[in-house]
């Protein structure tokens, strides 16, 4: 096994190596000019244009905070104010947004994506992200051949291109207004797989233009081929990188590590002809869920979260910024009937996607509420990967830039109006309400994690001879006195609640839920006896089966 591990340290090194070489190439190639007095007056105007897009964001930031408004907003309209002042005009590059802009977003929120959060809620994700791709660019696509008069190529291009949704502008809203972790959870687990079918279907219909014939069964083929084969890519590296995380534990080297895993996912996956983002979103679930929130100390845990947080926030102010400088007014202003028309059409395919996807979910799994559509509609944002896609649009395609301009009329408008709308939709929606009881609930629960927390990781420095015993013990009974203090007031406050807890759908489901993952757990626990042969099969026969009803009979409730 260690030589196993030793390989596959060294061709993780090799890869990451071959990733720096070529960045550093193009780095030289472009430096190596510098004597050029238009190439020196070039750069000076590149670093004073950064200086003011990082005092601009800061700014919006600030003012963003102070009148509660989107942050993704309000960077847009300040893109969209700044243009004059600047050096020299930046624009969006659409390799750079899908190689290296995407990979980092993706595997930002993959790696913060809680697995078994996932797979409760697994059920409406995949039919939004699947058959709801499928069903709204397909409308839309058919609402803009009629209503704009395209052929049929550009309406499906656009069709998919309006059917990525923008999570970062939805997850923004969250964070100001919060909203039930489930209903979050189906937002961002969606976002991680619409991305990568869209962009399938987005090579599929490209391929389809310049071969100029389509199988139905060949096409959904290659499909299903480029899928699987981005899961696979995905989790060959998540699982290795998980491991080196483990075995080397170190912040700064596990941060590299963790950037040429995102990069090299994508680029992998392209390379070989199957999903990049599928593959980044794969091994971003593995490192997140077996490395990092596994198998690593607080400290390398806390600095690479952190690390990857900037990395993502500082992404989303620059796409942000370079969506607002890359509208041109004027042109927005003459194709504004076209991008009213296509503001429609996507959302018609978004309404029909999911109000009947959703209401079929309650016949295999929890119903969604019907309050929680209406946010899964109106969270139908637009974003930097439209744009991108929209500008990688070869130049052979009928009417190439009367899409771009309508698609980033689209994104411009969606940007801005449902952005500034959802907050009062979840608002009168009154889905962040909390109750008394429930506060006093999670406070309580936030003592009692933290302190467990603190206690493992002071067994741990105990167990690698870090901390003499004496001083071990006396920590550990601070924090054992605030366990049992928080233990106690969360008892007193489920006996004194009681009928209000049975009576509370939302307390329900989360006590549903704790019971089943223990329950799973016992299940878990009998299996891996059986599996070791401690204890005989017939022994634990009738204890399964009375587990299997207790599950079967929450899911019934």
């Amino acid at each position: 096994m260690p030589i196993i591990e030793n390989f596959a340290y060294l061709g993780i090194v090799s890869l990451g190596q071959i990733f720096m070489s070529c960045f550093m190439q193009q780095f030289i190639f472009a430096t190596s000019n510098t004597t050029n007095p238009s190439l020196e007056a070039k750069v000076a105007e590149l670093v004073i244009a950064l200086i003011i897009l990082l005092l601009v964001a800061t700014a919006v930031a600030l003012i963003s905070r102070q009148f509660r408004v989107s942050y993704v907003t309000g960077l847009v309209l300040a893109g969209l104010a700044i243009t004059e002042l600047l050096p020299q005009r930046i624009g969006l590059d659409p390799s750079l947004i899908l190689n290296l802009f995407l990979p980092i977003l993706v595997f930002e929120a993959a790696i913060n994506t809680d697995i078994s959060r996932l797979r409760s809620t697994v059920k409406p994700i995949l039919l939004l992200a699947g058959p709801g791709v499928l069903i709204s660019s397909g409308i839309t696509a058919m609402l803009l051949k009629f209503g704009l008069g395209l052929v049929w190529i550009p309406a499906l291009l656009a069709g998919v291109i309006l059917a990525v949704t923008d999570t970062v502008s939805v997850i923004a809203v969250f964070k100001e207004v919060p909203v039930p972790s489930r209903l979050s959870t189906i937002v961002e687990g969606e976002s991680l797989f619409n991305d990568g079918v869209a962009l399938v279907l987005f090579s599929l219909i490209l391929q389809v233009n310049s071969t100029g014939k389509f199988v139905l069964l060949n096409g959904l083929q290659e499909l299903f081929v480029v899928i699987v084969g981005g899961i696979l890519v995905g989790l060959a590296l998540g699982y290795l990188s998980a491991g080196l995380l483990t075995r080397s534990d170190d912040p700064l080297s596990s941060m590299l590590l963790t950037v040429a895993v995102a990069l090299g996912s994508f680029q992998i996956g392209q390379f070989i002809g199957v999903s990049g983002v599928v593959a980044v979103v794969v091994a971003g679930l593995i490192v997140g869920n077996m490395g990092i929130f596994r198998n690593i100390s607080a400290s390398s845990r806390i600095a690479l979260l952190s690390f990857w947080e900037y990395a993502g926030f500082g992404v989303n102010t620059f796409i942000f910024l370079l969506i607002g400088l890359e509208i041109d007014l004027i042109t927005l202003w003459e194709s504004l009937p076209a991008v009213l028309m296509a503001i429609v059409a996507y959302q018609v395919g978004r309404l029909v996607s999911v109000y009947p996807l959703l209401w079929g979910v309650r016949w295999f799994d929890r119903p969604i509420p019907f309050r929680w559509q209406h946010v899964l509609f109106l969270g139908n944002i637009k974003g930097s990967l439209s744009m991108a896609l929209a500008l990688s649009l070869p130049a052979i395609i009928t009417g190439r830039e009367r899409l771009i301009a309508l698609v980033f009329g689209t994104v411009l408008l969606s940007l801005v109006g449902q952005g500034l709308s959802l907050p009062w939709l979840v608002r009168q929606l009154k889905l962040s309400h909390f109750s008394e009881f429930r506060q006093q609930t999670e406070e309580l629960q936030v003592q009692l994690m933290t302190s467990k927390a603190a206690q493992d990781e002071l067994d741990s420095l105990l167990k690698a001879g870090v901390l003499p015993k004496s001083i071990y013990e006396e920590m550990r009974s601070t924090y054992q006195v605030k366990v049992a203090a928080a233990e106690k007031a969360l008892r007193d406050l489920y006996n004194r609640r009681e009928e209000n807890l049975a009576n509370s759908d939302s307390n329900r489901i989360k006590l549903d839920a704790i019971r089943r993952r223990l329950l799973l757990a016992e299940k878990g626990a009998l299996n891996e006896a059986i599996r070791k042969r401690l204890i005989s099969e017939e022994i634990v026969q009738s204890r399964v089966r009375n587990i299997d009803r207790q599950l079967l009979k929450l899911e019934d409730d």
